[in-house]
Protein backbone atom coordinates (compact mmCIF):
# COMPACT_ATOMS: atom_id res chain seq x y z
CA UNK A 1 0.00 0.00 0.00
CA UNK A 2 2.96 2.26 1.06
CA UNK A 3 4.57 1.72 -2.53
CA UNK A 4 1.37 2.62 -4.19
CA UNK A 5 0.90 5.69 -2.23
CA UNK A 6 4.61 7.02 -3.03
CA UNK A 7 3.85 5.80 -7.12
CA UNK A 8 0.09 7.94 -7.53
CA UNK A 9 1.85 10.55 -5.14
CA UNK A 10 4.78 10.67 -8.07
CA UNK A 11 2.68 10.72 -10.66
CA UNK A 12 0.21 13.32 -8.86
CA UNK A 13 3.36 15.22 -8.79
CA UNK A 14 4.15 15.34 -12.31
CA UNK A 15 0.59 15.34 -13.69
CA UNK A 16 0.37 18.70 -11.60
CA UNK A 17 3.86 20.21 -13.24
CA UNK A 18 2.56 19.12 -16.87
CA UNK A 19 -0.70 20.71 -16.90
CA UNK A 20 1.19 24.11 -15.89
CA UNK A 21 3.66 23.61 -18.37
CA UNK A 22 2.10 21.85 -21.42
CA UNK A 23 -0.91 20.12 -20.41
CA UNK A 24 -1.36 16.33 -19.85
CA UNK A 25 -1.67 15.61 -16.45
CA UNK A 26 -4.27 12.84 -16.60
CA UNK A 27 -2.05 10.99 -18.89
CA UNK A 28 -0.12 9.75 -15.57
CA UNK A 29 -2.39 9.93 -12.97
CA UNK A 30 -5.35 8.05 -14.43
CA UNK A 31 -3.26 5.17 -15.67
CA UNK A 32 -1.56 5.28 -11.92
CA UNK A 33 -4.73 4.27 -10.01
CA UNK A 34 -5.73 1.95 -12.81
CA UNK A 35 -2.00 0.02 -12.12
CA UNK A 36 -3.03 0.04 -8.76
CA UNK A 37 -6.51 -1.90 -9.37
CA UNK A 38 -8.54 1.15 -8.88
CA UNK A 39 -11.82 0.62 -10.92
CA UNK A 40 -11.69 2.76 -14.14
CA UNK A 41 -14.37 5.26 -13.29
CA UNK A 42 -13.46 5.49 -10.06
CA UNK A 43 -10.25 5.94 -10.91
CA UNK A 44 -11.38 9.04 -13.14
CA UNK A 45 -13.47 10.30 -10.66
CA UNK A 46 -10.50 10.50 -8.28
CA UNK A 47 -8.05 11.87 -10.95
CA UNK A 48 -10.52 14.28 -11.83
CA UNK A 49 -10.83 15.40 -7.93
CA UNK A 50 -6.82 14.82 -7.56
CA UNK A 51 -5.64 17.20 -10.20
CA UNK A 52 -8.31 19.59 -10.28
CA UNK A 53 -6.81 22.41 -7.16
CA UNK A 54 -3.90 21.68 -8.74
CA UNK A 55 -5.72 24.01 -12.04
CA UNK A 56 -6.22 27.15 -9.24
CA UNK A 57 -3.00 26.85 -7.93
CA UNK A 58 -1.47 27.22 -11.39
CA UNK A 59 -4.26 29.97 -12.21
CA UNK A 60 -3.15 31.90 -9.03
CA UNK A 61 1.06 31.61 -10.29
CA UNK A 62 -0.57 33.23 -13.66
CA UNK A 63 -2.39 35.77 -12.22
CA UNK A 64 -0.27 38.57 -13.87
CA UNK A 65 -1.16 36.93 -16.95
CA UNK A 66 -4.71 37.03 -16.26
CA UNK A 67 -7.00 39.09 -18.69
CA UNK A 68 -10.52 38.91 -20.39
CA UNK A 69 -10.81 37.90 -23.28
CA UNK A 70 -11.47 40.80 -25.72
CA UNK A 71 -14.95 41.03 -27.53
CA UNK A 72 -16.86 37.80 -25.47
CA UNK A 73 -18.36 37.79 -22.26
CA UNK A 74 -15.83 35.96 -19.13
CA UNK A 75 -19.31 35.63 -17.14
CA UNK A 76 -20.76 33.44 -20.05
CA UNK A 77 -17.08 31.48 -20.66
CA UNK A 78 -17.58 30.40 -16.86
CA UNK A 79 -21.18 29.70 -17.45
CA UNK A 80 -20.43 27.10 -20.71
CA UNK A 81 -17.70 26.01 -18.20
CA UNK A 82 -19.62 25.43 -15.73
CA UNK A 83 -23.09 23.63 -17.36
CA UNK A 84 -20.72 21.66 -19.67
CA UNK A 85 -18.16 20.16 -16.83
CA UNK A 86 -21.92 19.19 -15.04
CA UNK A 87 -23.01 17.51 -17.92
CA UNK A 88 -19.88 15.88 -18.62
CA UNK A 89 -19.76 14.48 -14.70
CA UNK A 90 -23.26 12.89 -15.25
CA UNK A 91 -22.88 11.37 -18.54
CA UNK A 92 -19.91 9.75 -16.47
CA UNK A 93 -22.13 8.85 -14.04
CA UNK A 94 -24.46 6.98 -15.66
CA UNK A 95 -21.89 5.16 -18.38
CA UNK A 96 -21.87 1.51 -17.31
CA UNK A 97 -18.46 0.47 -15.62
CA UNK A 98 -17.72 -2.31 -19.03
CA UNK A 99 -18.67 0.69 -21.44
CA UNK A 100 -16.43 3.30 -19.69
CA UNK A 101 -13.41 0.33 -20.09
CA UNK A 102 -14.39 -0.23 -23.78
CA UNK A 103 -14.49 3.52 -24.83
CA UNK A 104 -11.22 4.56 -22.76
CA UNK A 105 -8.82 3.54 -25.56
CA UNK A 106 -10.52 5.19 -27.70
CA UNK A 107 -11.01 8.58 -25.56
CA UNK A 108 -6.80 8.23 -24.61
CA UNK A 109 -6.33 8.03 -28.76
CA UNK A 110 -8.32 11.29 -29.55
CA UNK A 111 -6.47 13.07 -26.39
CA UNK A 112 -3.27 11.66 -27.92
CA UNK A 113 -3.70 13.11 -31.40
CA UNK A 114 -5.15 16.18 -29.97
CA UNK A 115 -2.24 17.05 -27.50
CA UNK A 116 0.31 15.59 -30.29
CA UNK A 117 -0.87 17.94 -33.05
CA UNK A 118 -3.61 20.56 -31.92
CA UNK A 119 -0.90 23.16 -31.23
CA UNK A 120 0.40 23.23 -34.89
CA UNK A 121 -2.69 22.92 -36.31
CA UNK A 122 -4.95 25.66 -34.59
CA UNK A 123 -2.22 28.21 -35.79
CA UNK A 124 -2.75 27.00 -39.43
CA UNK A 125 -6.60 27.10 -39.18
CA UNK A 126 -6.68 30.57 -37.82
CA UNK A 127 -5.01 31.52 -41.07
CA UNK A 128 -7.79 30.79 -43.22
CA UNK A 129 -10.85 30.86 -40.44
CA UNK A 130 -11.78 33.10 -37.42
CA UNK A 131 -14.74 31.86 -35.15
CA UNK A 132 -17.01 34.76 -33.10
CA UNK A 133 -17.73 34.48 -29.94
CA UNK A 134 -21.18 32.96 -30.19
CA UNK A 135 -19.23 29.71 -31.48
CA UNK A 136 -16.71 30.22 -28.62
CA UNK A 137 -18.80 30.12 -26.18
CA UNK A 138 -20.48 26.59 -27.81
CA UNK A 139 -17.13 25.27 -28.21
CA UNK A 140 -16.27 26.19 -24.48
CA UNK A 141 -19.34 24.49 -23.35
CA UNK A 142 -18.85 21.01 -25.62
CA UNK A 143 -14.59 21.05 -24.38
CA UNK A 144 -16.62 21.27 -20.72
CA UNK A 145 -18.93 18.35 -21.39
CA UNK A 146 -15.20 16.36 -22.52
CA UNK A 147 -13.38 17.88 -19.73
CA UNK A 148 -16.25 16.58 -17.01
CA UNK A 149 -16.05 12.80 -18.75
CA UNK A 150 -12.42 12.35 -19.46
CA UNK A 151 -10.54 15.49 -19.75
CA UNK A 152 -7.63 14.43 -21.38
CA UNK A 153 -5.92 17.11 -23.21
CA UNK A 154 -8.63 19.06 -22.35
CA UNK A 155 -6.31 22.40 -22.40
CA UNK A 156 -5.32 21.81 -25.63
CA UNK A 157 -8.65 21.60 -26.94
CA UNK A 158 -9.07 25.40 -25.24
CA UNK A 159 -5.86 26.59 -26.42
CA UNK A 160 -7.12 25.51 -29.68
CA UNK A 161 -10.36 26.92 -29.39
CA UNK A 162 -8.91 30.59 -28.21
CA UNK A 163 -6.64 30.70 -30.88
CA UNK A 164 -8.98 30.44 -33.38
CA UNK A 165 -11.03 33.24 -31.77
CA UNK A 166 -8.23 35.12 -32.39
CA UNK A 167 -6.27 35.24 -28.96
CA UNK A 168 -2.16 35.19 -29.68
CA UNK A 169 -0.35 35.91 -26.20
CA UNK A 170 0.74 32.40 -24.71
CA UNK A 171 0.84 33.58 -21.08
CA UNK A 172 -3.03 35.17 -20.89
CA UNK A 173 -4.02 31.87 -23.17
CA UNK A 174 -2.69 29.00 -20.72
CA UNK A 175 -3.74 32.04 -17.63
CA UNK A 176 -7.59 31.29 -19.08
CA UNK A 177 -7.19 28.17 -19.62
CA UNK A 178 -6.34 26.50 -16.27
CA UNK A 179 -9.25 28.96 -14.59
CA UNK A 180 -11.81 27.52 -16.52
CA UNK A 181 -10.11 24.11 -16.89
CA UNK A 182 -10.32 24.21 -12.91
CA UNK A 183 -14.17 25.52 -12.87
CA UNK A 184 -15.13 22.98 -15.07
CA UNK A 185 -13.50 20.25 -12.84
CA UNK A 186 -14.52 21.48 -9.49
CA UNK A 187 -18.73 21.28 -10.83
CA UNK A 188 -17.28 17.59 -12.04
CA UNK A 189 -15.62 16.97 -8.38
CA UNK A 190 -18.93 18.23 -6.57
CA UNK A 191 -20.89 15.49 -8.75
CA UNK A 192 -17.86 12.56 -8.19
CA UNK A 193 -18.27 13.28 -4.49
CA UNK A 194 -21.83 13.05 -3.55
CA UNK A 195 -21.94 10.15 -6.25
CA UNK A 196 -19.21 8.28 -3.76
CA UNK A 197 -16.91 7.42 -6.69
CA UNK A 198 -14.22 9.24 -5.07
CA UNK A 199 -11.37 6.76 -3.21
CA UNK A 200 -10.37 9.00 -0.33
CA UNK A 201 -7.19 7.86 0.95
CA UNK A 202 -4.97 7.67 -2.06
CA UNK A 203 -6.86 10.48 -3.89
CA UNK A 204 -5.85 12.81 -0.75
CA UNK A 205 -2.26 12.35 -1.09
CA UNK A 206 -2.63 12.68 -4.86
CA UNK A 207 -4.47 15.98 -4.15
CA UNK A 208 -1.63 17.34 -2.88
CA UNK A 209 0.79 16.40 -4.69
CA UNK A 210 -0.71 17.36 -7.84
CA UNK A 211 -0.91 21.03 -6.28
CA UNK A 212 2.88 21.20 -5.23
CA UNK A 213 3.55 20.35 -9.07
CA UNK A 214 0.79 22.51 -10.26
CA UNK A 215 2.53 26.26 -8.42
CA UNK A 216 6.16 24.40 -9.43
CA UNK A 217 5.15 24.13 -12.65
CA UNK A 218 3.58 27.58 -13.07
CA UNK A 219 6.53 29.30 -11.63
CA UNK A 220 8.81 27.35 -14.15
CA UNK A 221 7.02 27.37 -17.24
CA UNK A 222 9.22 30.37 -18.36
CA UNK A 223 12.09 28.43 -18.21
CA UNK A 224 11.63 25.36 -19.60
CA UNK A 225 11.02 24.44 -23.53
CA UNK A 226 7.19 23.11 -23.29
CA UNK A 227 8.02 21.36 -27.05
CA UNK A 228 10.51 19.44 -25.09
CA UNK A 229 8.09 18.27 -22.18
CA UNK A 230 5.62 17.94 -24.92
CA UNK A 231 7.43 15.41 -26.80
CA UNK A 232 7.48 13.47 -23.68
CA UNK A 233 4.15 13.39 -22.63
CA UNK A 234 2.96 12.44 -25.79
CA UNK A 235 5.56 9.44 -26.09
CA UNK A 236 3.98 9.03 -22.17
CA UNK A 237 0.25 9.29 -23.98
CA UNK A 238 1.18 6.77 -26.88
CA UNK A 239 2.41 3.80 -24.61
CA UNK A 240 -0.51 4.57 -22.41
CA UNK A 241 -3.18 4.08 -24.88
CA UNK A 242 -1.58 1.30 -26.62
CA UNK A 243 -1.68 -0.47 -23.09
CA UNK A 244 -5.50 0.43 -22.42
CA UNK A 245 -6.04 -0.90 -25.89
CA UNK A 246 -4.27 -4.45 -25.17
CA UNK A 247 -6.16 -4.56 -21.71
CA UNK A 248 -9.90 -4.37 -23.11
Amino acid sequence: MVNDLLLLGGAAFGGGVMNAVAGGGSFLTFPALVYTGVPSVVANASSTVALFPGSFASAWAYRRDFSRADGISFRGLLSASLAGGLAGALLLLFTPQRTFDVVIPWLLALATLVFAFGPYLAPRLRQVYRIGPATVLIGQFLVSIYGGYFGGAVGILLLALYSLFGMADIQKMNALKTLLSGCMNAVAVVCFVIAGKVLWRPTLVMLVCAVLGGYFGAHSARKVKPVYIRAAIVCLSVVMTILFFRRV
